[in-house]
């Protein structure tokens, strides 16, 4: 069973996850093109962290960003290596747009990379029902990057 909560990043285990998640982030990226939240960045007031636990082991981490629009961003989601294809990304996403729904928001959107790295997540917000569009949030498109949205 997957526990998802609410984080305030204090935890040991979740900060050494997020430095994965980072740590990836810049290997798999061309210089310039990684807009991952660090620490400071995922405490601002209007992102929202949340954990997944399996069996009191962190599992992974994900995050929304309010975007002031009526819309929000899907931020560090990231699946901890010995948590992988169990579930624990999909069950944050669907968290994360639960979330947007109940706050109302029209839309959520993701921007992401392109690349093998990229490919178990781009094909879970295939699947959830993510497509390609316009920029969004100061992004804008490039050889790299994808931007994809999900209605609500």
């Amino acid at each position: 069973m997957i526990e998802i909560r609410e984080d305030d990043l204090s935890d040991d285990d979740v900060r050494a996850l997020l430095a994965l998640h980072l740590n990836g982030m810049h290997a798999n990226s061309p210089p310039g093109h990684v807009f991952a939240l660090d620490l400071s960045g995922l405490r601002s007031a209007e992102v929202t962290v949340w954990t997944a636990w399996v069996d009191g082991a962190l599992a992974g981490i994900g995050a929304l960003k309010d975007l002031g629009d009526g819309t929000g961003e899907l931020k560090s989601m990231r699946t901890h290596p010995d948590h992988l294809r169990k579930g624990v990304a999909a069950a944050l996403l669907e968290h994360a747009i639960a979330a947007a729904q109940a706050r109302k928001y029209r839309r959520v959107s993701i921007e992401t990379g392109t690349g093998e790295a990229f490919e178990p997540a781009l094909a879970l917000y295939r699947k959830r029902g993510f497509g390609h569009g316009e920029p969004f949030g100061g992004y804008a498109h490039t050889e790299f990057n994808q931007l994809l949205h999900l209605a609500l």
